[in-house]
């Protein structure tokens, strides 16, 4: 039982610590971007993509300094130039928050967009467009060499760019929150691009149409496993003729 007590008193102290240190963390990022209220719900934006290809965007939700992971959403855009980063934040805000200025969701206290003078200047004109530009946002523009600790913070409003420093407990939440973005948008790129990467060599070869794909990765396991298997091995899967499967087994080599 004193171990109990002993242990539940510990507890309760860590939980109260950690409390009182997200308070401290989001009252110093008030006080930074002299905002009139603490930032409660905080979302967060992030693009990625390789050289333009399966760019896919990322939204985060902090809210009273924890990540809500179910509120996480990531977007895939389509109809924009390969590699225009400006297009895809564009897109995506406006995807995001139309439904806000239709009535519907949350609104945010603060929105962060992994970028710089850009990235923001394109997010200010969605904003502006659908009524929302109260809304407080900030971009985080990487430091010199990519180092932590070196990002400035770029206002939508053209006021010189913020650096906290290292030291920063409100930067440490900022770059908290964006390197959650970043991750969450760079797992659905690869995602994206190694499905499409897939389907576009089983999808060159004629003959194999979808269904046929979907009963050869899902027989394999993947398209190595389709690249190792031999003709016979190719028969046994449904909808695959020797024909076929020898054609299959050509293409892939």
């Amino acid at each position: 039982m004193e171990m109990a007590e002993r242990n539940a008193r510990q507890a309760i102290e860590a939980r109260a610590l950690d409390s009182g240190r997200i308070g401290q963390r989001l009252e110093a990022l008030r006080e930074a971007l002299g905002l009139a209220e603490v930032p409660q719900r905080i979302e967060c934006f992030d693009i990625s993509h390789t050289m333009g290809e399966a760019t896919v965007a990322s939204c985060v939700v902090c809210e009273a300094g924890e990540m809500k992971r179910a509120e996480y959403r990531r977007y895939n855009t389509a109809g924009i130039t390969a590699g225009d980063d400006f297009a895809a934040m564009r897109q995506v805000l406006e995807r995001r928050y139309g439904k806000l200025a239709a009535g519907e969701g949350r609104c945010p206290d603060l929105i962060l967009i992994d970028g710089g003078k850009g990235q923001v200047s394109a997010a200010r004109a969605v904003l502006a467009d659908l009524g929302l530009e109260a809304i407080n946002m900030v971009g985080v523009a990487k430091g010199e060499g990519r180092k932590a600790g070196l990002e400035t913070l770029v206002f939508p409003d053209g006021r010189e760019g913020l650096v906290l420093g290292v030291e920063s407990a409100a930067l440490h939440l900022v770059v908290e929150i964006r390197d959650e973005a970043h991750r969450f948008a760079i797992s659905g790129h690869r995602a994206r691009r190694a499905k499409a990467r897939i389907g576009s060599r089983l999808d060159d070869i004629a003959g194999v149409g979808p269904a046929r794909r979907r009963n050869l990765l899902a027989t394999f396991g993947g398209l190595d496993g389709v690249r190792a298997a031999t003709v016979e091995d190719l028969c046994r899967v449904e909808g695959i003729s020797r024909r076929l499967a020898e054609h299959i087994h050509r293409a892939l080599r």
